[in-house]
């Protein structure tokens, strides 16, 4: 019996929250996250209002989905628990969240269940396929859903443009591979001539990284193929790059805005990223946002901190006026692990950070308040 879409989406997610799988260390905190979230009383009714969430779908204005993975980092871990810390900080600066975000629309439709060894279903034999299948879905072998974090997340999001091609995506990464399901359905989902703007210390520009096709190194060069490499890749905050800026606009056509051109030239560089995005006749903006465009001062808690990156108040305003000037079609934040903290707390600063991002960016995207 095949499954409709509301049935399959319930089989491929977890509440939020409770995409990391754990058995006994961490599951208090985690089932203590839910319950605020959900506003529950136990971990049956945190079930009920997660299915709740999953009803609203045709009929909301965005989303918010967690892919806590980080198999596609390339150098330390721990940006798997960056969905589980960024929506404890959001209800630890505000505790009615939750209301917050349904007054405006919006619905959070829990975390991609991860299997951590696992990152995408075409590196994977049809035996680890089939074997990863009985252990998530036992009751639906047959239906031969995905079992990796990458292909789950585009599964997800191709089920649920289906229902509501309008519905805004926000992703809660995870390694920012973690944005390449996002982009890859919404170029399904959406005709138009909509960009992708990427704050980030490093290009992520690779065919591939030792033969791995999508992985945090590469996923904006598939992005960029998305679009045949036609201008509307915007790369700001470029500063730890092996080849120079005028390798990577000469070869593929992406325009890059490098940290210190911004770090100069803070007014003049963000009326530049607006003019160029005019001039490809961008209809709408996707905002994937590294933590670590961001300068090491602000966010240490990543895998790959670097100096003389942007700071928070000029990507602030980037978000405003990429909302009022453009248009934003949704976004996500990426690369944010607690664990990986340089300086005493600062894993909450960079948490608190992010989730100040992630608002900004459902704020400037639905024109509210939040």
């Amino acid at each position: 019996m095949s499954l409709t879409w509301r049935e399959e989406i319930e089989l491929l997610l977890r509440p939020a929250g409770g995409g990391v799988h754990l058995v006994s260390t961490g599951k208090a905190a985690q089932l203590r996250l839910q319950k605020a979230l959900y506003r529950a009383d136990s971990e049956d009714a945190v079930r009920a209002k997660f299915r709740e969430q999953l009803d609203q779908i045709p009929t909301a204005k965005g989303f918010v989905l967690g892919i806590p993975s980080d198999v596609g980092a390339g150098f330390v871990r721990g940006a798997n628990l960056g969905p589980q810390v960024i929506r404890s900080t959001l209800l630890e600066v505000e505790s009615d969240w939750g209301a917050r975000m349904a007054k405006a629309g919006v619905i959070d439709i829990g975390d991609v269940f991860v299997v951590p060894q696992l990152l995408h279903d075409d590196m994977l034999s049809d035996a680890q396929k089939l074997a990863t299948r009985r252990a998530l879905y036992p009751d639906h072998v047959e239906a031969n859903l995905p079992v990796s974090p990458l292909s789950i997340a585009e599964r997800v999001c191709d089920l649920v443009f289906a229902q509501n091609p309008k519905i805004a995506p926000f992703i809660i990464g995870g390694d920012h591979s973690t944005a390449w399901p996002a982009v890859s359905a919404l170029s399904r989902a959406r005709t138009d001539r909509w960009a992708i703007v990427q704050p980030d210390a490093h290009t992520d520009l690779l065919e591939n990284r030792l033969g791995i096709k999508y992985c945090f190194a590469t996923w904006s060069f598939h992005a960029n193929e998305l679009f045949n490499r036609d201008g509307r890749l915007v790369q700001v905050g470029t500063r730890a790059s092996g080849k120079k800026k005028e390798h990577w606009e000469g070869t593929l056509n992406v325009r890059q805005f490098w940290a210190d051109e911004c770090r100069r030239h803070p007014s003049e560089s963000l009326d530049a990223v607006i003019a160029y995005l005019k001039s490809v006749n961008a209809s709408a903006v996707y905002f994937s946002n590294d933590i670590d465009g961001t300068d090491d001062e602000w966010a240490d808690a990543t895998g790959t901190p670097e100096p003389w990156g942007l700071e928070p108040d000029w990507l602030f305003k980037l978000i405003r006026r990429l909302g009022s000037e453009i248009g934003l079609l949704g976004g996500d934040i990426m690369e944010v692990a607690p664990p990986l903290r340089q300086i005493p707390r600062g894993a909450h600063k960079t948490t608190l950070l992010a989730a100040r991002y992630l608002r900004e960016t459902i704020a400037a995207t639905l024109r509210v308040e939040l």
